[in-house]
């Protein structure tokens, strides 16, 4: 087989400039525009050829990989994100992806009868599922959640959040618990909060913050975990740091690690409460999460994807860094998104661009009375992607149908430019069919 790209070779280049002449760096279908990275990530021709070798090194001796082959790899890409992130190593572990990571924390807590659990309207599905049945379950805790109705500025979203929090209906007993589960980057729609203005009042207010961060690494620059002092903090490495997916990173302060008592699932490094003396062994148990083990517990997972973090960090490097890789995206969402509403015939749902960073939401000309389903789900993607190879997140939202476009170094104005006719196509032809009542 062919390597994908000469990593020995490869970083002694020069990079490319962004737009099309970076496409040269992935393994994408040059036929295709990719304007959805937000939802899958995609990595580079390098972290693939690093990963497939990763993986040709476990098959060729399973037994030295799994017993003694990873470890010190595996502890410098904690590292290396740590350092990333503004954190300590001990404080951070890798996951398969962000919901694993919010499931670990969310199904550690102590719940008790009375205990509030905070989401928001526009908390990713998977998240307010898995608040949604911890209510469920005894002791039944009291899912509440928070409206977020854009427009809004940043400073409102902080206003009307602290007054939430103050209502009547959000109060327990002095010996309660409050749980806020936060998005930094909300996924639909694409847009920035203030997460750490939250992070700040929920520390007022005597309520324990949950940072779904899902989309923060690679994409929010300067983090600083460390300063913003969140309780708990999960973000995907393969969404936009450019690792092979599924890898996300753990956050877990030192203050807060008596909270976590075991892995999800539960690793066979778990020690029971009452054997343990001193801090909880999390770097063991997350070293060895697995559903089936082998005689020394050493997981069965693939390691391929967290190992492939030190070459994605590399590689972002090589690009020029966090700031240029960003600076480029960033701007690119702003006069796409400007450039789509323009040819659409709508408008951005962020006016100022305040909430906007590597993702910008732009209004559908769909009709309102059009409900979701999923015969339309399959029909208008099967429009987008196989008609006209393109393809960017659709959604409803506050009574209008949007578009979230994600942007990424190998995007350029010209893929919005063709992105613009091939919504305007299939909103004609969808709006068509909705009218024949056949959605």
């Amino acid at each position: 087989m062919a390597p994908f790209v000469d990593l020995k070779t490869l970083y002694s280049q020069s990079p490319p400039s962004f737009g099309k002449e970076a496409l040269q760096l992935f393994a994408m279908d040059p036929k295709y525009i990719n304007l959805n990275n937000g939802s899958y990530g995609t990595p580079p021709k390098a972290v693939l050829q690093y990963a497939f070798e990763v993986s040709q090194e476990i098959e060729s001796n399973p037994e030295r990989f799994h017993r003694f082959g990873y470890q010190d790899r595996l502890n410098e890409a904690r590292s290396q994100v740590a350092s990333l992130i503004g954190a300590q190593t001990d404080e951070c572990y890798l996951v398969a992806n962000a919901t694993a990571g919010i499931n670990t924390v969310m199904r550690n807590f102590s719940w008790d009868k009375d205990d509030i659990i905070f989401t928001f309207n526009t908390s990713y599905s998977a998240i307010s599922s898995t608040a949604t049945y911890l209510s469920d379950v005894p002791p039944h805790p009291k899912v509440l959640r928070f409206q977020l109705n854009f427009p809004l500025t940043q400073e409102e979203i902080v206003q009307q959040f602290k007054a939430f929090l103050q209502s009547p209906e959000a109060k327990v007993g002095p010996n309660n618990k409050r749980v806020a589960v936060i998005d930094s980057i909300i996924s639909n729609p694409g847009a920035l909060l203030p997460w750490k203005e939250l992070t700040k009042i929920c520390k007022e207010e005597s309520v324990w913050s949950v940072i779904d961060a899902a989309h923060s690494i690679g994409q929010e620059l300067d983090i600083n975990l460390s300063e913003a002092q969140p309780d708990f903090w999960v973000s995907n490495c393969h969404k936009w740091l450019y690792a092979k997916r599924g890898c996300a990173v753990l956050y877990i302060p030192f203050r807060n690690q008596h909270v976590i008592k075991t892995t999800v699932p539960t690793s066979n490094y778990y020690i029971p409460l009452a054997q343990r003396n001193g801090k909880p062994n999390l770097a063991e148990q997350f070293e060895f999460i697995s559903v089936s083990t082998v005689s020394t517990g050493v997981g069965t997972i693939d390691f391929a994807p967290y190992l492939s973090v030190l070459e994605a960090l590399k590689f972002r490097k090589w690009l020029g860094g966090e700031h240029k890789i960003n600076e480029y995206c960033h701007d690119l969402a702003l006069k796409g998104g400007r450039r789509l509403a323009e040819i659409l015939g709508t408008q951005v749902m962020d006016l100022d661009g305040s909430l906007t960073v590597n993702m910008v939401n732009v209004e559908l000309p769909l009709p309102l009375t059009l409900k979701w389903s999923q015969q339309l789900y399959e029909k208008l993607n099967s429009k987008l992607i196989e008609e006209h190879h393109t393809y960017s997140a659709w959604y409803f939202y506050n009574g209008k149908w949007w578009t979230r476009v994600s942007c990424e170094i190998f995007n350029d104005l010209e893929d919005f430019e063709n992105l613009g006719p091939a919504w305007l196509q299939v909103t004609k032809e969808i709006t068509k069919e909705h009218e024949e009542g056949k959605f």
